[in-house]
């Protein structure tokens, strides 16, 4: 049974004057604040309503994957942590997350954070995001904050139907009417460097937003190709905001789509960045980065001088930021999650030309619950209502998007180092539309949800395959080449050093069985692989079918000819019907009590 607005706005009310409350605040003073226990902000009963703080304001939204109506979005069961990184945000999951952030099981909280129970919750508390639902939000927390700064930390344009249609332009265009304030990039750089180039040049010219990148430079003449930081003044305050755009995107996509630049990690690049930002004045100094959380922690120890780096990437939903210490002081990490389903508010007190004080929330996006901005709302109506041309065929955008595929009783999802039901499904459709033995498909982490009895639509699929590189491959594979690939990436994901950790998550896999010791060396993780029952002959070859190769189109080894999202289509319409999915999960060895992985989802 679904909650009305009112209802659940008197239930947050109980919970407040019970101390439990949606909002979670952090807050220390000066040199000597420290990461303290997560404490109720009973100040008011609606969530939405977050006391303004100090004098500088940053709004953050990462990873939004162009979901620009409500969606569902399932967190993960599996995040695991390796090395130094085991036991601490963001790698916990299900109720040692609660545990960890003071959170209460079975409140709106539970299910914005973890995946327990989430199926029930998700029909009682309804979709979360929307963009129009967002900028709602942020137009409110503006009006609470005179001149707060908005920052979009990436992966805004790619990761539904319609962006993929329109070559990124519906995002780039509803980032017109939103107006962040700076913009940092990962998945924008697959639509080639001159589209993301020229779609930065629309949207500048169009507002007063900043695109920053300290890490891209010109392969050629090593020439910065962005801005690296931009200074602007709130409040009387002179903030400098610091770009870093993904750095392995020439390894994790396609190094043709951005042939000419080169990215990278470079923080010692960064700390020239943030002494020559100090030296022209910056009194606050706030990293947008798509590094991934866990090298921005590693980054936080290493480059000083910044006072807060707001991340994106590994789309982790972290309540409260990690204040990681350094050399010279200390630096705040945070994560805001993804698909439109959190708004980050961060509040510094800066006084004589340095942060005194913060308070930090991040604010799920209750959809049901937020009315949606009107002009935004409108935008997105409009993209729905009309026709649009794609691959040579004419349609209109809305009814194609609402065809019903297959009906469905299974919760589908992706989110999680191994593997999501969603992914089982695209994986099924590869072997059996292929004929194949094995099937892989890529551990990306976008992709929404849908709960048990919501029809698959074809916007539905989309928001799983909708990738500027698309092709289905089949190949021969010897088994132990099978092993290599997966030994690759495991490293990619598993590697102590997050520095070289290069990726999304596992890649998917179809048919195969195997274990995996995460905590094992490098090249010794993968083992026990069976095909049929019976072990996977290292010397023998195997059919394997695949997708989002990232070898330049023409020479795409085993291309079918064939894009992932008609064989998806295809295999859904013969399924008719989606019953629960049993997952082809790896045997996991040695993450005993690892409180990254749970059984209660």
């Amino acid at each position: 049974m679904s909650l009305s607005r009112r209802e659940f706005l008197q239930m947050l009310a109980v919970a407040s004057a019970a101390g439990i409350n949606l909002e979670t605040a952090q807050a220390g003073t000066g040199t000597q604040r420290v990461a303290s226990s997560v404490k109720a902000n009973n100040a008011s009963s609606n969530m939405y309503e977050v006391p303004r703080f100090g004098n500088v304001s940053i709004l953050h939204m990462t990873d939004m994957h162009a979901q620009l109506k409500p969606v569902y979005f399932r967190e993960p069961s599996i995040n695991l942590g390796v090395g130094s990184m085991e036991g601490n945000a963001p790698h916990l999951v299900g109720e040692a997350f609660l545990k960890h952030f003071g959170l209460e099981p079975n409140t709106p909280a539970a299910h914005a954070f973890t995946c327990l129970d989430f199926s029930e919750a998700a029909k009682k508390y309804g979709k979360v995001g929307g963009f129009a639902h967002l900028l709602t939000l942020i137009k409110h927390m503006r009006e609470q904050r005179p001149g707060a700064f908005l920052l979009d930390g990436g992966d805004n344009w790619q990761g539904n139907a319609l962006a993929l249609w329109t070559n990124a332009q519906s995002q780039i265009d509803a980032m017109k009417i939103a107006r962040p304030d700076f913009f940092t990039s990962h998945w924008e750089a697959t639509y080639t460097a001159d589209r993301m180039v020229e779609g930065i040049a629309d949207l500048e010219g169009a507002t007063d937003c900043n695109f920053v990148a300290q890490n891209i430079r010109d392969s050629d003449f090593m020439e910065r190709v962005f801005k690296p930081y931009v200074i602007r003044e709130q409040n009387g305050v002179k903030v400098a905001v610091v770009g870093q755009a993904f750095p392995y995107t020439p390894i994790a996509n396609p190094r043709w789509m951005t042939e000419g630049w080169t990215f990278g990690i470079r923080d010692d690049e960064m700390q020239d960045v943030v002494n020559q930002a100090r030296g022209e004045g910056a009194e606050v100094v706030v990293v947008l980065s798509h590094n991934g959380m866990d090298v921005d922690l590693k980054m936080a120890s290493r480059v000083t001088g910044i006072d807060a780096i707001m991340g994106g990437h590994t789309h982790d939903a972290v309540p409260t930021p990690t204040v990681v210490k350094n050399r010279n002081g200390q630096t705040l990490v945070t994560n805001a999650g993804s698909n439109a389903k959190y708004l980050g508010v961060l509040d510094f007190d800066v006084r004589n030309g340095k942060v005194q004080d913060y308070k930090y929330h991040l604010l799920p996006v209750f959809s049901d619950f937020i009315e949606p901005d009107k002009e935004m709302q409108e935008y997105i109506d409009k993209l729905y209502s009309q026709e649009i041309t794609f691959e040579g065929k004419t349609f209109n955008v809305g009814e194609r998007t609402s065809d019903v595929l297959a009906t469905n009783d299974a919760l589908l999802y992706r989110r999680g180092n191994f593997t999501g039901t969603w992914d089982q499904l695209i994986c099924e459709a590869l072997i059996d539309v292929n004929d194949a033995q094995i099937s892989f498909s890529p551990g990306v982490r976008w992709g929404t949800s849908l709960i048990p009895g919501e029809p698959i639509t074809y916007d539905d699929m989309m928001t799983e395959v909708a990738l500027t590189y698309p092709n289905v491959t089949v190949n021969e594979f010897t088994g132990e080449q099978i092993k290599g690939i997966l030994e690759d990436v495991c490293d990619n994901i598993f590697n102590t050093d997050p520095y070289y950790q290069q990726g999304g998550d596992m890649v998917r896999v179809g048919g195969l069985k195997y274990a995996c010791a995460p905590n094992a060396e490098k090249g010794k993780r993968i083992m026990d692989m069976e095909l049929n029952g019976e072990p996977l002959d290292p010397n023998k070859s195997y059919k394997v079918a695949g997708w989002a190769s990232v070898a330049e189109p023409g020479n795409i080894p085993g291309d079918t000819g064939e894009m992932i999202w008609d064989q998806v289509e295809t295999w859904l319409r013969d399924q008719k019907h989606i019953k629960p999915v049993k997952l082809n999960e790896p045997v996991l060895k040695g993450v005993e009590g690892n409180p990254g992985i749970t059984d209660k989802c």
